[in-house]
Formats: C-alpha cells, sequence, structure tokens
C-alpha cells in the first residue's frame, strides 16, 4: 500500500472541518481559516492540563484558571500555595508546581517560545507537549505524538515495535506528515480521531477518513494494536495518616519541599514505605500522643509508580490551639491533594457516625 503522506493530510483535515470537536480552549477550524488565531497562554494550559487526565475532568479546571489567572501574567504574579489551591484535585502535583515556574519564565521571557525547540526548554514542557503547543498555537510544522497519536499511526501503517520501547519509531512515523500548512489543525485533527475514531476497543473504522489507506483494516487484529510490552505490577506502599480534628478544624502540615506532593499541605503520617506499619509502631508517630485515636479503615490512592494504602486514624478534641489547622468548612479551598481529601472525609464519617 503507498503510503501518500499529502494525501492522507488532506482527507484528514477535510474530516476535521465537519466533525472537530467544540473545546473550550480550541479555535475552530472554520474560525482559524478566517484568520482567528489561539491564544498560546490557553493552549498551553490546556496541554499540560490534559496530561494523564480527561477532558472532561480538565474543562471545568481550565475555566477556573482562567477565572482565577485570566493571562500567564497573572498567573506568574499569584504564590504558589494560590496556583496549587486551584490545582487540588488535578493530580500530578509537580505539574502544579511546574505550571507556575513556568509562568514565571514565560513572562520574564515577555512571551511564550514560538519553536518546538524554545518550547522545550520550559519548566514542565516535554517533546509532546512543545510539539503541541508550538503546531497548535503557531502553525510550527510539527506533529505531537501521545498516545491517542500513536494508536492511530501503529494501525495505519502497521507498526508492530513494541511500546514504550518503540516511541522512536513513532516520532519517525508522525515526522512524514509535518507541514507548515493548517499544522496545528492536522495536530489536533489527529487528536480527535484516536480519541473518537479510533479508540482502544471497538474503533469506528467505518466512520476513519483513513480506512482507505489503512494497511491494518480488515485484518481481524486491529485492536491489538499498537503493541506494548507487558507492564511490570505497581508496587504498594504503607502507612498510617493521623487526622486530628478540635474547633479550630483538621491538623495539617506542610509537606517537604522535595519528593511526592511536595511542598504541599497534608495530614501527618507515617513515612509511605513497603511494609505494613504495626499500630503500635505508628501510634510512636501521632502529632498528638495523648489523644484517644480511633481507627477508621483504609484509604488506596494510585500514584504513577505505586499504589498507596493508608491506615487512617482519627481523633476528636474538645478546645482550640495554635497549630496550623484548616476549618472543617474551607476544606475544598485549600490546596489539599486528592488522597489528603480521601484521608480526612474517611475520618470524618467515622468520626461523626
Amino acid at each position: 500500500m503507498v503510503f501518500d503522506p499529502l494525501m492522507l493530510r488532506s482527507q484528514l483535515l477535510a474530516w476535521y472541518d465537519a466533525h472537530a470537536r467544540d473545546l473550550p480552549w480550541r479555535v475552530s477550524p472554520q474560525d482559524r481559516a478566517a484568520g482567528k488565531v489561539g491564544d498560546p497562554y490557553h493552549v498551553w494550559l490546556s496541554e499540560i492540563m490534559l496530561q494523564q487526565t480527561t477532558i472532561t475532568t480538565v474543562k471545568p479546571y481550565f475555566a477556573k484558571f482562567l477565572a482565577a489567572f485570566p493571562n500567564v501574567q497573572d498567573l506568574a504574579a499569584a504564590s504558589q500555595d494560590e496556583v496549587l489551591s486551584q490545582w487540588a484535585g488535578l493530580g500530578y502535583y509537580a505539574r502544579g508546581r511546574n505550571l507556575h515556574k513556568c509562568a514565571i519564565e514565560v513572562a520574564r521571557l515577555g512571551g511564550f517560545p514560538r519553536t518546538v525547540e524554545g518550547l522545550a526548554e520550559l519548566p514542565g514542557v516535554g517533546p509532546y507537549s512543545s510539539a503541541a503547543i508550538a503546531s497548535i498555537a503557531f502553525d510550527a510544522p510539527a506533529v505531537p505524538v501521545d498516545g491517542n497519536v500513536e494508536r492511530v499511526l501503529s494501525r495505519l501503517l502497521r507498526i508492530e515495535d513494541a511500546l514504550p520501547a518503540a516511541k522512536p519509531v513513532f516520532r519517525a512515523a508522525a515526522s512524514r506528515f509535518e507541514d507548515g500548512h493548517r499544522a496545528g489543525d492536522f495536530a489536533q485533527a489527529l487528536m480527535d480521531l484516536g480519541s473518537t475514531i479510533c479508540t482502544p476497543r471497538a474503533p469506528k473504522c467505518g466512520l476513519c477518513p483513513w480506512t482507505g489507506s489503512c494497511a491494518s483494516f480488515g485484518r481481524g487484529d486491529i485492536e491489538t494494536l499498537p503493541r506494548k510490552t507487558p507492564k511490570k505490577l505497581k508496587p504498594i506502599r504503607y502507612g498510617i495518616a493521623f487526622v486530628h480534628i478540635n474547633e479550630n478544624g483538621v491538623l495539617v502540615e506542610r509537606r517537604p519541599q522535595t519528593g511526592l506532593l511536595a511542598g504541599m499541605l497534608g495530614v501527618p503520617s507515617t513515612p509511605w514505605r513497603d511494609q505494613v506499619w504495626p499500630l503500635d509502631d505508628a501510634m510512636m508517630l501521632a502529632p498528638i500522643a495523648e489523644q484517644d485515636w480511633q481507627a477508621c479503615g483504609d484509604v488506596r490512592h494510585i500514584f504513577t509508580h505505586f499504589d498507596l494504602r493508608l491506615g487512617v486514624m482519627v481523633a476528636r478534641a474538645s478546645g482550640t490551639d495554635n497549630t496550623h489547622r484548616v476549618a472543617l468548612d474551607q476544606l475544598e479551598r485549600a490546596a489539599l491533594p486528592s488522597v489528603m481529601m480521601k484521608v480526612i472525609g474517611a475520618a470524618l464519617a467515622t468520626s461523626n457516625s
């Protein structure tokens, strides 16, 4: 089967003109044709938020961020705590910290770099994001390659090399489509094709503009592509979290500035380790030892590189104190990561029952 990138580009762009998704950070192909350009700030913000996160989840956060920080200068001028407070719940908090660092650098530069190479030097902007921002915001001739694009290319060209080791193969395949004509529309068209048509299960091949050129179509094994090296089982880590509540609210502490959830607020806990904590050992690390601590089950949370099992202990005390606390009615506004909100939720459910 002859590979004709110009023909394939033309077919996909025609499909995109008719079927492009309406997304709050996107300029429609019709508006782009009329001369409207995308806001690089909106493109960058959406791309960082969408890393390992779904569009449905990102939409309200995107709107909330724009309301709080209408432009990159406003984001750069905010404190890290203000940024992380808006980010809370999106997970992968290093993204939130890098988002702030990147905004500061872009404000210093006077705007976003317009090239893949320049964008790749910004904090938190990797190979995919730099290509996506360059193409979508500036029509640079780059084709960003994410999981959706890898799936489309693996089927179209029948690439049987296993991921993730084969990522250079997929980047080389994508580069054959690079063209300065409607580069941003083509990048977004590829993303839409993978998200809505060339899906992991039950792909809608009858609606695909590339069916006639697809090397895998009709072979009966299209859902087996892309090939992937079997994942190793994630390790499990264990800890005990302590939720102490009085009239001032929930006792919290600032986590170390390095490592997982760096610099964020959280309830005190034991270190997270690969062995279950005997309760007697864990209680020696309780923040207020003399309290009547009550066990209220376990919380499970999945991080990128390990699964976490936290036993939750709760204690209620009368009176107030001068420790660092978050009022119960302010928990949703505090910059608490989702795992800590799970822990506090489990504690409140037990202590209120």
